[in-house]
């Protein structure tokens, strides 16, 4: 691959990278869609700019993660297309570093919502 395209030429190629994942990867639409609701959340919410910052944080790193993921995953099949147990591990543990990501993301969602929600509840 050469890097005789500009920067402004990348941009496709990261869309189309992004695209992929959200037609083949079934985790990463549940994730962006999650991330959306916790922004809708949000806005409904009023949360504070300290906690908007930790919040898209906390869901663009979930969602980068994944793509890294699925990186990883495309690479150890091209490298490795039969069962192997090395390969079997390399895509098990980048999958459980998005799943601490995403458990993460749940508590910190939890601080910042929940009280709000009970809040407006007991109203």
């Amino acid at each position: 691959m050469s890097k005789s395209h500009s920067v402004i030429h990348s941009f496709p190629y990261a869309m189309s990278g992004i695209k992929d994942t959200l037609k083949k990867e079934p985790n990463f639409k549940i994730q962006l869609i999650l991330g959306v609701l916790a922004i809708f959340l949000g806005i409904i919410l009023s949360i504070s700019t300290t906690e908007w910052l930790i919040l898209m944080m906390s869901i663009f790193l979930v969602l980068v993660l994944e793509l890294i993921n699925t990186t990883l995953e495309n690479l150890v099949d091209i490298v490795s297309p039969q069962i192997q147990e090395k390969a079997r591990v390399a895509k098990d543990v980048a999958a459980g570093g998005v799943l601490m990501c995403s458990i993460l993301s749940v508590i910190i969602g939890l601080i910042i919502f929940l009280p709000k929600v009970i809040l407006l509840i007991s109203r």
